[in-house]
């Protein structure tokens, strides 16, 4: 059995005071907030679509996803554009963010599992917890959070 001791890539990110990470491998880009179109009868987490050269990009809301209480925009919300995998396909979605921090490098034995995060966050959202100088970092399965299925699923509880 060897060691894991890979590094890999993270974009960090704040919702509410917490610190989030999603391997840079899934970001394709981040853009200012813009003005985001309501989508009727959708989950209250699914703020809508904007229009991304031409194409439409879902926009989800992770303080809503996460049931955090919502708050107003500022200058550093953003929207971080992620590619998720759902089934084997790509699928392109935007997720809104309070603020983006830095590209940071983790190594693969600096991520610890943890089975008990927060009443916020569903255990199977978070791939594990890294300590990068002395700060915790929550590192996300974008592909669990953003799931197509879920997100659908969600949407007929409304």
């Amino acid at each position: 059995m060897s060691l894991r001791t890979q590094t890999d890539s993270y974009l960090t990110f704040n919702i509410e005071k917490e610190l989030f990470a999603i391997n840079v491998g899934r970001v394709l880009e981040i853009l200012e907030i813009q003005p985001i179109t309501r989508v009727p009868q959708s989950p209250s987490f699914m703020r809508g679509v904007i229009n991304l050269r031409g194409n439409i990009l879902p926009v989800v809301d992770t303080r809503m996803r996460f049931s955090l209480p919502g708050s107003d925009f500022t200058i550093d919300t953003c929207i971080v554009v992620l590619s998720i995998e759902n089934n084997k396909e790509a699928t392109l979605l935007g997720v809104i963010v309070d603020a983006v921090q830095k590209v940071i490098e983790i190594k693969a034995d600096q991520i610890y599992r943890s089975t008990s995060i927060s009443s916020h966050f569903k255990e199977e959202y978070i791939a594990g917890i890294a300590k990068v100088d002395e700060e915790f970092i929550m590192v996300l399965d974008v592909d669990k959070v953003f799931s197509t299925e879920d997100l659908l699923s969600n949407s007929q509880e409304n």
